[in-house]
């Protein structure tokens, strides 16, 4: 699966994930006790999870929705955007 982030110093970078679920917070352990990325939602393509939009602390729901709608990630994936 492809992480994609949004906001934040690394903002619309991608990088593969290993396993069947990503993780809640990306990278998981900082070792600050605060995540830099937190997993807003993933793009399931025939039950698997082809994608994970990750977006930086703070960032309003409506705006990860809309950066990730205007770069096309579900359609990129042929994914159908879910909670987490």
């Amino acid at each position: 699966m492809r992480a994609l982030f949004v906001g934040g110093p690394v903002d619309n970078s991608e990088l593969d994930l290993e396993g069947r679920h990503p993780p809640m917070h990306y990278p998981e352990n900082t070792g600050t006790g605060r995540p830099r990325y937190q997993l807003h939602h993933v793009g399931r393509n025939d039950g698997d999870v082809a994608y994970a939009v990750y977006a930086a602390p703070g960032l309003a729901d409506a705006e990860v929705h809309r950066i990730a709608d205007e770069r096309g990630y579900a359609r990129r994936f042929d994914a159908t955007p879910v909670a987490p």
